[in-house]
């Protein structure tokens, strides 16, 4: 009975952890593909301001406008982003998580 509530309470605390990081990642994601479906006439250099300006908006700091690749596919613009993401669990233990998304899928 110890045993599991120990293993439970380790669950709850990692993924007290680890949620922050994913629901940045689900902001991140969410700014690109609004800023992909409004900017979609505009230049690198005008989709990067506008991600800033939406990443001041909802607290984004794991990325920036200039981390952004900016490609353009027909008449759409695509904007695609990765980056690491370590979370410490407890003293010499941590996660990493690789994030990347696109705005077209």
């Amino acid at each position: 009975m110890v045993v599991v509530c120990i293993v439970i309470v380790l669950v709850a605390i990692g993924g007290l952890k680890i949620a922050p990081a994913y629901i940045e990642y689900f902001k991140v994601k969410k700014a690109i593909v609004s800023i992909a479906q409004i900017n979609s006439k505009g230049t690198v250099q005008d989709v990067r301001i506008a991600f800033d300006r939406r990443a001041a908006i909802d607290d984004i700091d794991v990325i920036a406008g200039r981390d952004l690749e900016v490609t353009k596919e027909g008449n759409d613009i695509v904007i695609s982003f990765a980056y690491p993401k370590r979370i410490s669990l407890f003293g010499n233990v941590s996660v990493v998580f690789d994030f990347a998304a696109s705005s077209n899928n």
